[in-house]
Parts: structure tokens; C-alpha cells; sequence
């Protein structure tokens, strides 16, 4: 039997939701021994109303609920137990046979529902309405205990032996729960956002993403508008790699990733052409630490010289003296390996941690980039946001949770000092970084700020064709004494109306690349003009291949 794709894209498939695997041993055997026959995946199809048998290799989809799709329409979970297939839809639980699929009412919730696990005595499932997992007796039909789900969003499940797993749609976070306590023993971030159902073929876990994606629609006989933005249903299976580690105190799980190339160029370019006397123009490396590997870098256009800037690798370009209107183009191409990494840290792991150093103080409590932290409204929003609380990550969370409901986000022409981006209401993401900067450092929480690209991910399943990105990015990390520097995104968790995604708070999504921790990305010498008045840069990325 060869080995499955990575990723199945089921044909005719319109809005996938669960994912349980079975294995063809004949045609009246459900075995679910891989190793014995062919493996297939069931899905069910919440816009057809299709009970999908989906063969991995052709990528073909058999129905085989052909009399009884309108009861599986809307249908949100998906479970077989033994001979017996379980669904959600609306407030209720639904079960058939595997032979005839016609529904039989096991319950209904007072709440919408949404995922469905289904063990030998139990029936776990999730309602994001309410944000709880409720696990029922298969026999008895009474309810047995109440958990807490971990996300916020709609939630996924399915059991293996004494674990419960979890994919939430919002957080886009896959959950590894005990599954008696709720307690959360590992998460992992999907590289893709949308995911609708997780399954188990023997050890490999696969997602299912549902979702819609934008395109260029040819409309042929129009000749005024001949192109237009269209939208149209994105949904795949794919496997998730999801590897737990530990150094030292930090925990952190990394999922599937992949081998990018970015280039960063500069093209010299002014409006007003002078010269320009005895210039190096520097450039940091992308970082390397426990998700993103620099694997190469060279040089484009001229050769550079490597320097250390603050610990940190920095191509230093010796452009010496330029002449009005001299043309130059001068960058590097770095190839990088990319994961999504999550943290795993409980409040009550940090509840005692020692005094910050004096030297972290110096470097990380004070405003060295016109934060206002002198500010009378600065310095009461960092009073309001905290309260009395003295729990180091639950000061965090305020402290970003505060930010989120003061702020919107909006694409700004420059960065506003803190204090008129608290009262204006709307922020770019360097204006959330520069008030959530000012307001960790005046609790006394070492702060910094990371960026400073992403990956263009809309493509994300494209190898080897180059994307363009237009924009930059920055995002912060805050330090934990005796446990080290975490990351959290400046504001794509700030969905408008609580409660807010943890997705990146202490955890980066694969597409990130990290240039620059606390120290300039780009920076050129001597100062007497702005790097944007004598250059346009170019950043193009190309994702290789999945790791």
C-alpha cells in the first residue's frame, strides 16, 4: 500500500465538516485495521447533505447516504462507534446504522451544537454557544460532567483511548484534552485556518479545512470589467505533524511547516536625486531559534559583510559614495525552515517568579521609542488595564485584552504616538505594539518588538511560485523571568467582541519570519535622509516545499 498524500482534495466536496477513517477489507467489512485494506475517509458535506466516502489516492467521493441527504444537511459533526454513525445538527444528536442512514433522534440541548465523540459509554459534545464540552451516557442519556471548551470558536472532536482532541475553527489550534478533566495537555496551531474536523489513520492525524477563498473570475463578454473577485469553496484534508517539546521550563509544540525562500532587495530610488557620502545600509538576518531555522543566506546585487548587533546576524552593505540618479539594487535571499510553534504555560507555573535584572530593566522598561510613558492617559490606561492583579501572564492577557477593546485596526500613514492612538480608537499593527509596549513596561513586564514579514499564505498550498508581500509587519515578545521571551501578535487575535482568540498569544503561526528581535531591521549610516527617501524595496517569498 503506498503511503497517503499529505493533502486530499475531495472532489465535489462543498463544505466538509468531521473527518473519521475506515479501511476497505471487502465490501462488507468495516474493519478499521490500516495495516489490512484500503484506508478511506468519511466526511460529511453540511451544504449537500452528503455522507462522503473519499478515496485519499484518486480523490474521488462516493455518497453513500443517496435517500437521506436532506436529514444530513447542516449536519456539524460527524462519529462512528462500531456499527453506528453519530451526527450533530441544530440542537440535536442523531445516530443511524451503516446500512440504510436514516436518522434517529438520540437528544437535543437547549444550545446549538457542534462536534460530536462518540466512546463505548459516552457521547462528548461541543457547544461554542455556551463554550462548554458535554459528555452524555451512551446508555443512560443523562449527563455526566461539563468541561470547559479551550477555544472560543467551534469545536471539532474524536477520541483516542483516554484523550480527547479538539480542533477549534476560530483559535485555529488543535487541543490534545484529558478527556475525563478537560485538563489541556498539549495544543498546536494548523497552518491553515478553517479547520472543520481532525481524525486518526493509525499514529498520523489529518484536519479538515472549509472555507472560501477569493479568485479572478474572466467575464468575457464584459468589456469594461473583463476580471472580477469572486468567491468560491476551499475545502481539503491534511496531515498535521504535532511534536511536543521541552527546554528547560519552556514547553511548546511545533506543527508541519515548511522550506521557504524570501528575498529582500533594495532598489535605490528618490524623488529628489543627491548625493550621498560614506553609506552602509544594514539589514538584519532572519532570526534563528525553536521554529524558524536559517538554513542559507546570500547575497543579491553587491556582496555584504556579517556584523553582530546586539547578539543578532546583520548584513552591513558598503555602499560607500553615490552619485545623484546612480542606479543600485542590493539585498540577500535567505532560505528558511518555518513551523508554527504554541507555548504551554499555566498561570499557576508563573505565579512566584523572580525580580526582573537590573540590565533587562534598563533595556526593556524604558521608552526608547517615543511610547509616552510619562503620559497621564498612558499611564492611567496601564492602571485601568491591570487592576490588582500581579499573575505575570494573567497581567498579559489584560494588558492585551485592553488594548483589543480600546482599539480597531486601521492601515495608518505613519505611527501615532501611543496616547493619540488610545483616544482615536483605531490602530495600524505598529501602533498596537507601540501601546501595548508602553503599557507591559509600565507594569513592569519586559517587552520588545518582533517582525517583520509574513509569508503570503492565501496561496498556501503553492510550491515554488513567487509571492509578492506589500506590507511589513510587527508583532511584540514579552519575558518571563527563570522562563524565557514569548510571543504574541500585535493585533490579528482582535476579532472585535470578546471573548478574543489566544491563538498567538504565546504562539506564531507558520508564515511569520522573525527579523529583528529588539533591535532595527533596517538601518542606514550616516542619518541624513530617511531609508524611504533614497530606496523602494522588494520582498518576494517562494514556499518550497512542506517539511
Amino acid at each position: 500500500m503506498p503511503s497517503l498524500p499529505s493533502t486530499i482534495y475531495p472532489i465535489g466536496a462543498y463544505n466538509l465538516h468531521g473527518l473519521v477513517w475506515q479501511t476497505d477489507v471487502s465490501t462488507d467489512d468495516l474493519s478499521t485495521d490500516v495495516d489490512s485494506g484500503k484506508p478511506y475517509a468519511l466526511c460529511v458535506d453540511a451544504y449537500q447533505g452528503h455522507l462522503l466516502k473519499i478515496d485519499p489516492f484518486s480523490e474521488g467521493a462516493t455518497v453513500l447516504n443517496n435517500y437521506t441527504a436532506l436529514q444530513f444537511r447542516d449536519a456539524t459533526g460527524l462519529a462512528i462507534a462500531g456499527e453506528t454513525l453519530w451526527i450533530t445538527k441544530d440542537n440535536g444528536i442523531y445516530y443511524c446504522n451503516m446500512v440504510d442512514f436514516e436518522l434517529q433522534p438520540f437528544m437535543e440541548l437547549p444550545n446549538k451544537i457542534d462536534g460530536i465523540a462518540v466512546s463505548d459509554g459516552g457521547v462528548y459534545v461541543s457547544s461554542r454557544e455556551v463554550g462548554k464540552i458535554f459528555v452524555f451516557g451512551r446508555a443512560t442519556r443523562t449527563l455526566l460532567r461539563i468541561m470547559d471548551a479551550p477555544g472560543a470558536g467551534f469545536e471539532a472532536l474524536t477520541l483516542v483511548g483516554e484523550e480527547l482532541w479538539v480542533s477549534d475553527r476560530t483559535e485555529e489550534t488543535i487541543y490534545r484534552l484529558n478527556a475525563k478533566t478537560g485538563e489541556i495537555l498539549h495544543r498546536g496551531l494548523t497552518p491553515f485556518p478553517n479547520p472543520m474536523g481532525l481524525g486518526f489513520l493509525g499514529d498520523d492525524l489529518y484536519v479538515v479545512y472549509s472555507g472560501d477563498e477569493n479568485y479572478i473570475r474572466d467575464n468575457p463578454n464584459d468589456l469594461d470589467q473583463p476580471f472580477s473577485v469572486s468567491t468560491r469553496e476551499k475545502t481539503f484534508i491534511h496531515r498535521l505533524k504535532f511534536n511536543h517539546y521541552q527546554d528547560g521550563k519552556l514547553n511548546y509544540t511545533l506543527t508541519s511547516g515548511y522550506k521557504v525562500e524570501m528575498i529582500y532587495l533594495e532598489e535605490l530610488s528618490s524623488e529628489e536625486p543627491t548625493s550621498v557620502y560614506n553609506l552602509t545600509w544594514r539589514v538584519a538576518y532572519p532570526t534563528d531559534n525553536y521554529r524558524q531555522k536559517l538554513l542559507a543566506i546570500e547575497p543579491i546585487g553587491i556582496p555584504f559583510e556579517e556584523e553582530i548587533v546586539d547578539g543578532q546576524r546583520v548584513a552591513a552593505f558598503k555602499l560607500g559614495n553615490l552619485k545623484p540618479e546612480e542606479s543600485r539594487m542590493f539585498g540577500w535571499k535567505a532560505t528558511l525552515e518555518l513551523h508554527g510553534i504554541k507555548y504551554e504555560l499555566k498561570d499557576s507555573e508563573v505565579e512566584f517568579v523572580p525580580e526582573l535584572s537590573p540590565e533587562m530593566q534598563k533595556l526593556y522598561l524604558v521608552d526608547d521609542d517615543g511610547l509616552s510613558m510619562d503620559h497621564p492617559i498612558i499611564q492611567a490606561a496601564a492602571k485601568e488595564a491591570v487592576g490588582d492583579e500581579t499573575n505575570i501572564l494573567r497581567k498579559m492577557l489584560l494588558i492585551r485584552d485592553y488594548v483589543y477593546d480600546k482599539l480597531s485596526y486601521r492601515v495608518t500613514p505613519y505611527i501615532a504616538a501611543p496616547e493619540e492612538v488610545l483616544v482615536r480608537g483605531t490602530g495600524s499593527c505598529g501602533e498596537y505594539v507601540g501601546l501595548l509596549l508602553a503599557l507591559t513596561r509600565l507594569n513592569g513586564i519586559a517587552c520588545r518588538t518582533v517582525g517583520r514579514y509574513k509569508c503570503p499564505h492565501e496561496n498556501d498550498l503553492v510550491m515554488n511560485i513567487p509571492l509578492h508581500q506589500y506590507y511589513n509587519h510587527v508583532w511584540i515578545e514579552f519575558y518571563i523571568p527563570s522562563i524565557g521571551w514569548l510571543p504574541m501578535e500585535s493585533n490579528p487575535d482582535d476579532t472585535g467582541s470578546r471573548p478574543y482568540p489566544t491563538r498567538w498569544f504565546m504562539g506564531l503561526p507558520w508564515y511569520h519570519v522573525e527579523i529583528g528581535k529588539g533591535i532595527f531591521f533596517e538601518t542606514i549610516q550616516p542619518q541624513p535622509y530617511s531609508i524611504g527617501e533614497l530606496a523602494l524595496n522588494h520582498v518576494r517569498f517562494k514556499v518550497l516545499e512542506e517539511i
